[in-house]
């Protein structure tokens, strides 16, 4: 299952929408982002291109997450990297098939593809700096057809994401990625294609908007409630365009329970007072800053 509260985040900004209609007290102008298509669809980068900012110029952005891993009553971020450029690439690897008895006819595309997953594993290890991070999986990798078991085809597929935080690290994976699948390829007499596609930059929070939100969550749950410098993670974020494009900071909420995107998720209700309280507070507190 991939759910991970969604539909408790909209709640959330509901309620928020509620606060500010009712009472409003700030001196300014609140813009409340209800985004479709988060999961995979990349709806923040619709919006965007849709004119969002244009329509309705803000000077700083907002946002949480619930996290299982945190308790009810916990708060966490930190000042920089929250969560990793998320990119997907297909490699298209093409040989030569024919009949499994006669393999010295065939250039094995399936052999090729083998190799290639294996030497993938370097780009991490061999390529990338001990002291930076990336991720590279592969996820699926298909050829053939399991009734014909006698033969090679013609050609194999291999999915997959890789996952970085610095550009600098991005630009050299996909490099690498392409150098090594091609070079790999032709060892086996056989060609090897890359598509990558760059689907999520990542997330970086802004040091003043994420200390502001910080300090707003220390009033509510105390100082020693909130993680100030929590672990960067390498899931992917939509958030990440709107952040990349106005200052802005992403929280995450503690809600206890089983964790996103399996079958026992659950949002955890009780939490969406504290979540609304936390942006209300936040803008109300930006917006005297920001006026003063």
């Amino acid at each position: 299952m991939h759910g991970c509260g969604h539909d408790g985040h909209g709640t959330t900004l509901l309620a928020v929408a509620k606060y500010f209609a009712q009472t409003r007290n700030f001196a300014g102008k609140a813009v409340l982002i209800f985004q479709p298509g988060e999961e995979g669809w990349s709806g923040a980068k619709v919006m965007m291109d849709d004119g969002l900012f244009e329509r309705f110029p803000v000077q700083e952005i907002y946002a949480y997450h619930t996290a299982s891993a945190l308790r009810p009553g916990e708060l966490a971020l930190n000042y920089g990297a929250m969560q990793a450029a998320a990119d997907a690439f297909t490699l298209t690897i093409t040989g030569k098939g024919g009949h499994g008895s006669r393999p010295e006819n065939c250039n094995d595309p399936i052999v090729a593809a083998a190799y290639i997953i294996t030497a993938l594993q370097t780009l991490v290890s061999r390529n990338v700096s001990p002291l930076d991070s990336a991720v590279v999986s592969c996820g699926s990798i298909h050829s053939g057809d399991p009734l014909a078991q006698s033969v090679i085809p013609n050609s194999c597929q291999i999915v997959g994401t890789t996952r970085t935080f610095k550009p600098e690290t991005r630009d050299l994976i996909e490099k690498r990625l392409k150098e090594v699948a091609e070079s790999t390829a032709a060892a086996f007499g056989c060609t090897a294609v890359l598509d990558y596609d760059r689907k999520y930059p990542p997330l970086i929070n802004s040091e003043e908007q994420a200390k502001a939100i910080a300090d707003v969550g220390a009033e509510l749950v105390g100082e020693e409630n909130v993680k100030r410098n929590y672990p960067r993670a390498t899931g992917g974020e939509d958030f990440a365009f709107m952040a990349g494009a106005v200052p802005g900071a992403y929280i995450r909420v503690g809600q206890g329970g089983a964790p996103a995107h399996n079958g026992y998720f659950d949002f955890n209700d009780e939490i969406i007072p504290l979540a609304a309280s936390l942006l209300v507070k936040t803008l109300e507190k930006r917006f005297k800053d920001l006026a003063g």
